[in-house]
């Protein structure tokens, strides 16, 4: 029965992570497929870019609405997974698979988005004070940068290093595993984007 549990709240973790609210937002609301738009991701940076084009002011409360319920989309799943008992390590995995699913997503052809806002509440859910450090790193790059890109691999670095030195050996798993998991594929869908940087070509946010 334990292993039925968890089995469902996995694949319940990678469906609700594989809801893209960006897409969805931006074409309920704003009539736009940021899917074809942009860099074409569902993530809150090109809800932002694409439909400020249109309107300013709602390109910032979609790409608001964008990053908090991608960050609850895993959070939501584990809360609910805890709650009936499951551990860290079964929470961990769920986080995980919300993350895959947010980046590589069955409903959108197994595209998605870069897995930072999904990451993030995951790590915050786990991991608060790495989180915060992270966030802080994120806001301050993004402020001076003004490349989102960079800005949120700047965050995530901080998230690690961050875990190192207040979690040597993370809560209850004992080991950094899902951590660098999670933070393997928002790099991996970050490659085009550093490509971009080192040419010069990758937008800024204005």
């Amino acid at each position: 029965m334990e292993l039925h549990i968890n089995i469902v709240f996995y694949l319940v973790g990678y469906l609700v992570g594989a809801i893209p609210f960006g897409l969805l937002l931006a074409r309920t609301f704003a009539k736009t497929d940021i899917s074809k738009s942009g860099s074409k991701s569902i993530g809150a940076t090109n809800v932002l870019r694409v439909v400020k084009e249109q309107n300013p002011d709602l390109a910032k409360k979609l790409a608001i609405a964008t990053v908090v319920l991608d960050a609850l989309k895993g959070v939501s799943v584990m809360v609910v997974a805890m709650l009936m008992g499951l551990g860290a390590h079964e929470l961990w995995m769920i986080g995980f698979l919300a993350v895959v699913g947010h980046c590589f997503s069955p409903y959108l052809k197994f595209e998605g988005g870069k897995g930072v806002a999904t990451g993030l509440g995951v790590f915050a859910l786990m991991l608060p004070i790495e989180a915060v450090i992270a966030l802080i790193a994120w806001v301050v790059a993004g402020k001076t940068l003004r490349i989102s890109s960079l800005s949120s691999l700047i965050g995530l670095a901080a998230f690690i290093a961050a875990s190192y030195i207040i979690h040597p050996q993370v809560p209850e798993i004992n080991s950094h595993a899902p951590i660098w998991l999670i933070s393997f594929i928002v790099f991996y869908k970050h490659i085009p984007n550093l490509v971009r940087v080192i040419k010069g070509e990758e937008k800024r946010v204005v």
